[in-house]
């Protein structure tokens, strides 16, 4: 029996050596197929997490964007309900200082006329003249005391049902009195607090007509402005707070004003 050489043994180690590290690659080598299909279907994975994590992203910053937006709302009201509260808080400081202004001066007229009283009355005796300025002087003290009473309805006892008709009767048996502007004006106020938009848009329009030299003019053009405002008028509202600025440029009034035009 013939043995094979050395030299076939080592060849034929050699090539079994080769086919096992040949099938061996081939189990573990991934399969391509001709048009690189592995491949796109990769790339495809890879572009549907970047889109995913894209969209994500965008539904967290929109959430975001959303809770700022109301946080900027909430803000904005808050603003708003303390400009209101600082409006009223001006307003009622600025009808304060006028009423005091107002009993201050009444104050000097009755104290001169006190002073002077029994020699007014020993004139008119002596002339033997008729008592129509006395009349006069108990119907400016009536008519004192009818405004006065009126006032603190609103400044004291907070009565604001009741003032209501006292200035009206007030209004009606003193129409040409030194205090109707401000009667018609505080009327107006407590009509506006109750939203009556008609009747108290009367008494400022009164106030603006009739009384063109009031102190009470520019808060009553400011509050027609309101009033426009509120009822829709927008239009008439920028108008009436243009009036005011440029009628009455140094006033807190204007300030107002000037705010709302902005917020139009």
């Amino acid at each position: 029996m013939a043995y094979p050489s050395l030299r076939q043994l080592k060849l034929g180690v050699t090539f079994g050596a080769a086919f096992v590290v040949s099938s061996y690659a081939s189990a573990q080598a991934p399969v391509y197929d001709a048009n690189g299909g592995n491949d796109l279907e990769q790339r495809i994975a890879v572009l549907e997490r970047i889109v995913k994590s894209r969209t994500e992203m965008q539904h967290r910053l929109q959430a975001q964007l959303d809770n700022m937006q109301n946080e900027v709302d909430e803000l904005r009201g808050a603003v708003e309900v303390n400009t209101n509260e600082l409006e009223k808080v001006l307003e009622r400081q600025r009808e304060l200082y006028l009423e005091i202004d107002k009993r201050v001066e009444a104050l000097k007229q009755n104290g001169v006329t006190s002073s002077t009283g029994n020699a007014v009355t020993s004139s008119v005796s002596a002339s033997g003249a008729t008592p129509s300025q006395a009349l006069q002087q108990g119907t400016q003290q009536g008519e004192e005391d009818a405004y006065n009473s009126a006032v603190n309805l609103i400044l004291k006892s907070r009565e604001y049902d009741k003032a209501i008709p006292a200035f009206q009767s007030f209004i009606e048996r003193f129409p040409n009195s030194e205090y109707a502007p401000n009667s018609h004006y505080w009327l107006g106020q407590l009509l506006f607090n109750k939203q009556q938009w008609a009747e108290a848009s009367e008494q400022f329009n009164t106030v603006v007509t009739r009384f063109t030299d009031s102190s009470k003019r520019a808060d009553a053009l400011l509050k027609l402005g309101v009033i426009a405002e509120r009822t829709g008028n927008i239009n008439q509202a920028k108008q009436l707070f243009q009036q005011v600025v440029d009628e009455y440029p140094n006033s807190s009034a204007t300030r107002l004003a000037s705010s709302r035009l902005n917020n139009l």
